[in-house]
């Protein structure tokens, strides 16, 4: 079985009200799910408009992260008070805790993403973390979710940092998915590759406009908020598994194990994986174009002001064993970096690292 999409999608300027009938239709009772204090005044409007359509509605927030403490608390709270829905609106944190509480207690979720930072308002999948952001697992669910609201003028609300994360995890779709699935004889999986691809185009063509661009709801901003927040949904939900992650993703959830007083975003880390991931493709499958890939995706990067080593995200893996830690969990049991076409052992996590933090790669 496959999730391949949201039931019902909504999308442009006035995508919230538009979507408010139905939503209507669906719930009476529904539970706002929020974190982010920066967000409240949606909220507060989402709170508002459905209030005056005679719903009864409640609201809580993530305290933590998508960790199973903010879920239990959350779940209690649905059902204490008999919700029916959960209304997700926020990050991607905040996503994927309301699909994954929603799917346990059997009520239907609304996604509303509130930036581009991610596809999980899409995505049948919700990543689970510690209530200190390590990541611990993902869990498929067995939907996507009933209604996805992609309101522009939400998401134009957002920092530009959103979008620049949103740019590095959408981009990893076609380098991830390119050399997993590659060799798989599945039209679908193909036309999912070609999909990435496309996005890819698309993200180098329009990401530095759109980041810079993004108070004039401009053309550029348009095309590349979608492909963060849709596009990149749909190439997961067309390929499988297969076409969501590979190293980029495996060592984004290694380096989350190392606490930092400073939060980095979930693209922002995948960003550092990817050109990880081109490094291990150059060393492991003598792909010639991997250098040539990591620095056309650095001057984009650069330009995005996206962190490009390990030590931009604030950790020295030359230290408190951090570099054994990361290597250690990248190639753990059942890690998506193993979807690699060869084989992988934790040494060869230890050279591209060691070697890709001692060098300046210059464009």
């Amino acid at each position: 079985m496959q999730s391949i999409s949201p039931e019902t999608i909504f999308r442009g300027n006035d995508a919230w009200e538009k979507a408010l009938p139905q939503i209507v239709n669906l719930t009476k009772s529904p539970l706002i799910l929020g974190r982010s204090i920066h967000t409240n005044n949606i909220k507060n409007k989402i709170y508002r408009d459905l209030k005056n359509q005679d719903l009864n509605v409640n609201s809580a927030n993530l305290q933590f992260d998508c960790c199973y403490e903010d879920i239990s608390k959350v779940k209690n709270i649905i059902q204490n008070n008999n919700n029916d829905s959960v209304i997700a609106a926020g990050g991607g944190k905040v996503l994927d805790a309301g699909k994954y509480i929603a799917e346990s207690l059997h009520i239907p979720c609304i996604t509303v993403p509130l930036s581009a930072s991610t596809c999980a308002g899409w995505t049948a999948l919700s990543n689970i973390y510690t209530k200190k952001g390590q990541f611990i697992k993902d869990i498929a669910l067995s939907s996507c979710p009933k209604i996805l609201v992609y309101d522009h003028k939400f998401i134009q609300t957002a920092p530009s940092r959103t979008l620049a994360s949103g740019i590095a995890d959408a981009l990893a779709k076609w380098y991830e998915s390119s050399i997993t699935s590659s060799t798989i004889d599945d039209g679908l999986v193909q036309q999912a590759i070609q999909i990435s691809r496309v996005l890819r185009d698309q993200l180098l063509i329009d990401g530095e406009k759109a980041f810079k661009s993004k108070l004039e709801n401009s053309s550029s901003w348009r095309k590349t908020i979608e492909a963060c927040g849709l596009t990149a949904g749909l190439v997961g939900g067309i390929g499988g598994e297969k076409c969501r992650t590979a190293a980029a993703h495996a060592i984004h959830n290694a380096i989350t194990q190392i606490i930092t007083p400073n939060k980095f975003l979930h693209g922002e880390i995948v960003g550092v994986g990817l050109l990880l991931q081109l490094r291990l493709e150059e060393m492991k499958n003598n792909n010639k174009l991997a250098d040539q890939s990591i620095k056309q995706l650095l001057v984009l990067m650069k330009a995005l002001d996206l962190p490009t080593t390990i030590s931009e995200l604030g950790i020295n893996v030359f230290e408190n064993q951090n570099l054994d830690k990361i290597a250690d969990f990248t190639c753990r049991d059942k890690s998506e970096i193993y979807f690699l076409p060869f084989e992988i052992r934790k040494q060869d996590i230890i050279e591209v690292i060691e070697k890709f933090e001692q060098q300046k790669i210059k464009i």
